[in-house]
């Protein structure tokens, strides 16, 4: 410590470390071991099943889980192994090696997030799309509006398809300069990514992180449901564009009415309206559309045809259907990545690194499907899994189908501030949910349906998810601020919500 020659001066106190929210992976450990020692208190309990594996609404009873200490701590252990290979026998509710081949666990959803970063990274290694969506910000930098919308549509395009949303914190160097120029304030480029990212994301269509996740987890395909998310992701995308053109041309008008005010050097941005525009090659070109493809193709190998377009959900499949799960979508995505590498010829160095750099990127989330499933293991064996559902039973019992979805909807807002992970609240919840649709009369669909809007509502203002958080300090954009301009937004969207899944629930 240093000393000075002024006797007033006292020592400063120490400074004490800013608490931060844990990550999920530490959320998780302590959820397995809260439910591990819950499971000493909770009673055993077991539905009978009917011939697709569903609870029979009351058939509940108590039963002996034939579980020893010993066992109960190697199922403790051993949570997050028997998460990758082991899913539950819906008969016996048993958890293990010897079932590893009647179903895919999360074994092929921990290898088709790893083929995701793969080839998500690949893309990224192009340049293709941060050239494209620069191109696109160029053309339309003397047309606001037309910007705004424009990309915020590309945004949410990518958050429903793909679950795009870390990715938007590199383009706040490119958006923020853009929006100024315009005569807008640094909130407007706030609202255009979070928001344009995120409502893509709460209306996943086909988002692997999310939809994917939690379709697997229901037991059902990734294109169930897929008609409803569909129109819930043009409308309220619709809403969400208008709500920051609304309020971006309040600010152009009156620069007084801005939330945010200006910093100095922000009502002189000539230089960025008038930098040059992204030079897209002929190879870039080839990588969108090859990407446009591939995920288009997705979209067309796991939506049920049949009922989607009849509404009917027993309607039997065209023959056109290919019906593909995870594994056939892992092995898509490799030989995408591949296929993107070659056409951007990238070499066989750099390919093969960007191929081992993606997976290692997605190794996070794919652990937290893991130890989530590992919850499941540990309910499944010591048998209480039944017994969480017969409680929550008496909850929605007697509620109309619209209340249930609506219900579904609210009980998850909580549990998506605890777990900011979409796979890991996904793999935790839906195994009580889903089964909790049949009880009501209504398709596990909408009930993965009203779980990723929950997740995806809070993901848009919570301060624990660092797309929230990283990108108003990027946008040097007060968090208060920030909640200040989206909390009108926040509660139309959840009156909307609550409208399409009541909506779903009744008609689908």
């Amino acid at each position: 410590m240093s000393t000075t020659d002024t006797p007033q001066t006292t020592e400063q106190p120490p400074h004490k470390p800013k608490f931060t929210f844990p990550s999920a992976l530490t959320v998780l450990a302590i959820v397995t071991i809260a439910v591990w020692l819950l499971a000493f208190l909770v009673p055993s309990g077991l539905y009978d099943r009917n011939d697709s594996g569903a609870p029979i609404q009351g058939t509940y009873h108590r039963v002996d889980s034939g579980q020893s200490f010993v066992d109960r701590l190697n199922d403790l252990f051993l949570a997050p192994v028997n998460g990758l290979y082991g899913i539950q026998d819906q008969k016996t509710g048993q958890v293990g090696p010897d079932l590893a081949g009647e179903l895919y666990g999360s074994a092929g959803v921990f290898l088709f997030v790893l083929a995701i970063g793969a080839f998500i990274t690949v893309v990224f290694a192009t340049g293709a799309l941060d050239r494209g969506i620069g191109r696109l910000a160029h053309r339309l930098r003397e047309r606001g509006a037309l910007l705004i919308a424009g990309i915020m549509v590309v945004f949410s395009v990518l958050g429903t398809v793909e679950g795009f949303a870390e990715e938007t914190l590199g383009f706040y160097g490119l958006i923020v300069p853009l929006m100024l120029a315009l005569g807008y304030d640094r909130m407007v480029a706030v609202g255009t990514i979070i928001l344009g990212a995120g409502i893509g994301v709460l209306c996943s269509t086909v988002n692997p992180f999310a939809t994917g996740v939690a379709s697997s987890a229901a037991d059902i395909s990734l294109g169930d449901g897929i008609v409803l998310r569909f129109v819930m992701w043009v409308v309220l995308t619709a809403v969400t564009v208008a709500y920051v053109i609304r309020y971006a041309r309040r600010v152009q008008r009156n620069p007084e009415r801005s939330l945010t005010g200006f910093l100095p050097g922000d009502r002189d941005q000539d230089a960025a309206s008038e930098a040059e525009e992204p030079e897209l090659t002929g190879l870039h070109k080839a990588v969108l559309v090859t990407m446009g493809l591939v995920f288009a193709f997705m979209i067309f190998s796991v939506v049920p045809w049949a009922s989607a377009l009849t509404g009917d959900a027993d309607a039997k499949p065209y023959g056109f259907e290919l019906g593909w799960s995870f594994p056939q979508l892992a092995a898509l995505f490799l030989c995408a990545a591949v296929l993107i590498g070659l056409v951007a010829r990238l070499g066989e160095q750099k390919l093969s690194s960007m191929i081992i750099q993606g997976a290692a990127d997605f190794i996070s989330p794919a652990l937290v499907i893991v130890l989530a499933r590992g919850v499941t293991v540990i309910m499944n064996n010591s048998k209480i899994t039944d017994t969480v559902l017969h409680s929550i039973e008496g909850i929605v019992k007697g509620t109309s189908s619209g209340v249930f979805a609506i219900i579904v909807f609210v009980v998850n807002l909580p549990l998506a501030f605890l777990i900011p992970s979409t796979s890991g609240h996904a793999t935790l919840a839906m195994p009580i949910l889903a089964p909790l649709a049949d009880f009501a009369g209504v398709s596990r669909a909408v009930v993965v349906t009203a779980w990723q809007a929950a997740s995806g509502w809070m993901n848009l203002w919570v301060p624990t998810t660092a797309v929230t958080i990283g990108g108003v300090a990027l946008a040097k954009v007060g968090y208060d601020k920030y909640l200040r301009f989206v909390w009108p937004l926040l509660a139309l969207l959840f009156l909307m919500i609550c409208g399409f899944v009541a909506f779903g629930a009744v008609f689908t």
